[in-house]
């Protein structure tokens, strides 16, 4: 795009360039400042400026690679992810473009062959013209797919708002000016190595041959030109008041994402201390979480993933996030004067949130939606003692017995009946403790998990112990639920009954206990090394300590644990102890790993009734069967009683049975014999 010679025959167009963007961005700033800026920094203290070093190099792939964006292509095939990216690329590109051939070339017209030489500016006005159509092609496909062949997840009155039309509206003008910019320039008799577009040029001579004057393809090529600076410079400031703040939120929400395993919850403030528990205004939610709300493209890929949305329940993450921010620009600096809670935010919707991490995974903007709905929930329950009456009765079993089990009838070592399973009481120099959790040894289809891993623990000589009585329930439930206290309180006698025996390494064979102790128990002091049975026993098969021979001639389907999967990246151990068994078939269901869905039992909704929707596990049941397996495997107690109870649910005689994986492995050992440790 070559600039004008002079603005109204006279002055340098370089002061017009300069003096327009100056206010275009003094403008900018100011509402940069006031409708983000100072309704961010409202909030508390988040802890997000440590390691920036990581922060942004981790950042890199996600902003500039597109990362996030493109794996809504890579796992749904969800063409618009690929779209975007090529829109986002487009916008690095011509801001490049910009730099050299308007900023640049309007003060020195050399400043650009003088920087990529004559064949470099050649090159790049083809790419940029092949860009610029590529970019209306993509405009015609948004504009088709966003009000023609409407999508699910576009449906919402959030992302329905005349702003899009707007955006793409803006952008096809964008590109239709730096072509006929172009044409115009030849038009006029100019030339240089920006003349190598090939559309731009064939059009101007085009329009030559068609009786185009020279003066006036020159008037034409001038008023182009600065309409196509004024477009950009009017994007600088339409962007702080639209939903495209995105473009400036979602960079620096990656780059002050938070750095631990997904499935770990921010820890608040010292509670003792604390003037209020959780957040219901502004000023109570971090700065991260308020920022999170101007990263949120209002794209609803985390609403279409959410297994609570999907089964018919209130909750849209992408209502929260929105919904945030929504409230701090219509309330102003009278905020805080007005909870969030029942304004914008309905109290079912946080409740019916499974803490899966669904919307995270698929949010392409660094959303972090579940501490902002824990936050919620533990205003909730610890300033207004408001929540659900099953969640209040877990709640309240957790404080009164130590778990949440209302009505268990078993101890923490019935489940160890004739295995000679001794406590660190028994055997304080164990090199190993096996945390066994709530689940497994409380509940009693779940202990079978206890006593197969107790029994191949055994096969292969591993020295371990439990604590048995002296074990006590994580706080998982607890924490999630909104009670960060109690969890607080059970997490520090656990740590400091494991550290009075001075525990190194411990092996569970719950996701929930294995994600707290190794993802949350360290900051409150207590760091051990934890690994999930599933890692621990791929390890066993691999180092020839324990052989699977027993023929299990079964077709399984394995459902990825949303704590073990998803939260902490561990797929393929299970898979590859499964591929250990003989005559174990595995057939994947469509939602798996990284896309997998929810069994319906997190966020402390395993002691929660569902009243609203469909049951999560009876969709994922019904998930499990279109397999054909005749199992269905699972690496986690809550897991396998949500299908156990989710394939009663099913009608006939084919729903597949629910099996822990580590129950099938020990069937497959059963021709060793146990060596006592």
């Amino acid at each position: 795009m070559v600039p004008p010679d002079t603005l109204f025959d006279g002055i340098p167009v370089w002061v017009g360039v300069y003096l327009a963007s100056a206010i275009a961005f003094a403008i900018a700033g100011y509402v940069l400042y006031r409708r983000v800026y100072r309704p961010v920094t409202r909030g508390r203290p988040a802890g997000r400026t440590d390691r920036l070093a990581r922060r942004i190099l981790g950042a890199a792939p996600m902003v500039f690679g597109q990362s996030k964006v493109m794996q809504s292509f890579s796992l749904r095939r969800d063409r618009a992810g690929l779209i975007h990216a090529l829109i986002f690329w487009g916008f690095i590109s011509f801001a490049i473009s910009y730099a050299l051939f308007i900023f640049g070339d309007s003060i020195w017209p050399r400043l650009s062959a003088a920087l990529l030489t004559d064949t470099g500016v050649s090159v790049f006005a083809v790419y940029i013209e092949a860009l610029a159509i590529a970019l209306l092609a993509a405009v015609a496909w948004g504009a088709v797919r966003r009000w023609a062949a409407t999508p699910s997840r576009l449906r919402f009155d959030l992302t329905q708002k005349p702003e899009a039309a707007i955006i793409l509206a803006l952008i096809g003008a964008l590109m239709a000016l730096t072509v006929l910019s172009e044409a115009f320039y030849v038009a006029a008799g100019g030339g240089g190595p920006t003349t190598a577009a090939p559309i731009g040029s064939t059009l101007g001579r085009a329009m030559s041959a068609a009786g185009l004057g020279e003066e006036t393809a020159r008037l034409l090529h001038a008023a182009s030109w600065w309409a196509h600076l004024g477009l950009i410079l009017g994007f600088a400031v339409y962007i702080p008041m639209s939903k495209h703040v995105h473009l400036i939120g979602a960079p620096l929400a990656f780059v002050f994402r938070d750095l631990e395993p997904s499935g770990t919850l921010s820890t608040p403030t010292d509670l003792e201390t604390a003037e209020t528990f959780g957040a219901a205004r502004p000023a109570d939610f971090t700065w991260k979480e308020l920022l999170d709300g101007y990263a949120c493209a209002v794209c609803g890929r985390c609403t279409d993933s959410c297994p609570a949305n999907i089964t018919g329940k209130t909750l849209s993450p992408m209502h929260i996030a929105e919904g945030l921010k929504e409230h701090l620009l219509e309330t102003g600096d009278d905020a805080d004067a007005q909870p969030v809670i029942g304004a914008r935010i309905g109290e079912e919707a946080l409740w019916d949130c499974l803490t899966c991490g669904a919307c995270e995974q698929a949010c392409p903007a660094g959303v972090e939606h579940i501490d902002m709905i824990v936050d919620m929930r533990r205003n909730l329950v610890m300033e207004r003692a408001e929540m659900p009456e099953t969640a209040a009765a877990a709640l309240m079993s957790m404080e009164q017995r130590g778990h949440p089990w209302r009505g268990a009838q078993h101890t923490r070592t019935d489940w160890t009946a004739g295995l000679d399973v001794r406590t660190l009481a028994e055997h304080p120099d164990a090199e190993t403790l096996f945390w066994v959790g709530c689940a497994a040894a409380l509940e009693g289809r779940s202990q079978g998990i206890a006593r197969s891993m107790a029994s191949v623990l055994k096969r292969a000589g591993v020295d371990f112990a439990i604590l048995g009585p002296e074990e006590g329930c994580t706080g998982d439930p607890a924490r999630r639920m909104g009670n960060e206290y109690l969890y607080q309180v059970m997490a520090r006698q656990n740590i400091e009954t494991m550290d009075r025996y001075g525990v190194k390494k411990i092996i569970t064979v719950c996701p929930h206990c294995f994600n707290t102790i190794k993802n949350e128990y360290p900051h409150l002091g207590g760091s051990y090394e934890v690994m999930h049975y599933s890692e621990f026993v791929n390890e066993l098969i691999h180092a020839g300590k324990i052989k699977p021979l027993v023929t299990v001639d079964a077709t399984i389907t394995y459902h990825d644990s949303c704590y073990l999967g998803r939260h902490n990246g561990v797929y393929d151990a299970p898979r590859e102890v499964a591929g250990a068994i003989p005559g174990l078939r595995l057939v994947e269901m469509e939602r798996r790993r990284e896309s997998g869905f929810c069994c319906g039992a997190g966020g402390g909704r395993m002691w929660m009734e569902e009243t609203r929707g469909r049951r999560v596990n009876h969709v994922r049941a019904e998930e499990a069967q279109a397999t054909g397996a005749d199992t269905v495997a699972v690496s986690c107690p809550f897991c396998l009683q949500m299908f156990v109870e989710g394939a009663g649910s099913i009608e006939g005689a084919d729903a597949p049975q629910p099996r822990d994986l580590i129950e099938i492995l020990d069937e497959s050992l059963g021709g060793q014999d146990a060596i006592s440790p």
